[in-house]
């Protein structure tokens, strides 16, 4: 029986995306793609999500790249351009499913960062507890830190379900024994939780 709800939160429920920011900075969209594969890329953003700090890790690939200097200058100086906003028709789902299950986050996102969307959007108060990896220097899909949300709020994941966009972090949920949801492009999150059950026509 599902108890809890636990939702990621970056193309999930907020539209996050460095494109906003960078098709205002690159005339060729080659470069850019190029810029956001090689240089500012997934990977070296992920390492900002597991708790480096974003001054340090600028000033390192600037160093690498001091061609691109002010290019990688402005990914967390104007970090908050990248926000696209809430994906509206998810965030209307957690007052629903809040009144019947405990609402939990779990998302890979900076320390530094998150503090500008959490003020951002009330939604957030709505839920009983978040677990940031930036702030705990872990990040998905490692094992540690569905451990860490689900100790620290004495969650069962076989009482969870767990709703993220990335197969690799649905993958480890699934290893865990959370009921998992996968959100893909062409996915109704609304209709696929009423046809399972959990949330009531709204």
């Amino acid at each position: 029986m599902i108890k809890n709800i636990v939702f990621d939160f970056g193309g999930v429920l907020i539209d996050w995306d460095p494109r906003y920011l960078y098709e205002k900075v690159f005339s060729n969209k080659s470069e850019m793609d190029f810029f956001l594969k090689n240089i500012c890329s997934p990977q070296w953003n992920l390492k900002q999500d597991a708790g480096n700090s974003l001054s340090d890790a600028t000033k390192e690939l600037q160093l690498q790249y001091p061609g691109y200097s002010k290019e990688i200058e402005m990914y967390y100086n104007d970090w908050s351009d990248m926000i696209g906003g809430e994906i509206i028709e998810n965030v209307n789902l957690v007052k629903p499913l809040k009144t019947r299950y405990r609402i939990f986050g779990l998302s890979n996102w900076s320390a530094e960062t998150f503090p500008i969307v959490r003020n951002r959007y009330s939604f957030f108060k709505d839920f009983e507890g978040i677990v940031i990896s930036g702030q705990e220097k872990l990040v998905k899909p490692d094992m540690e830190i569905f451990k860490v949300l689900l100790n620290r709020y004495q969650l069962q994941a076989n009482e969870s379900l767990f709703i993220d966009d990335s197969l690799n972090n649905i993958n480890t949920a699934k290893e865990m024994r959370f009921v998992t949801l996968h959100l893909t492009d062409d996915l109704d999150l609304k209709e696929q939780l009423q046809k399972s059950g959990l949330l009531f026509p709204i």
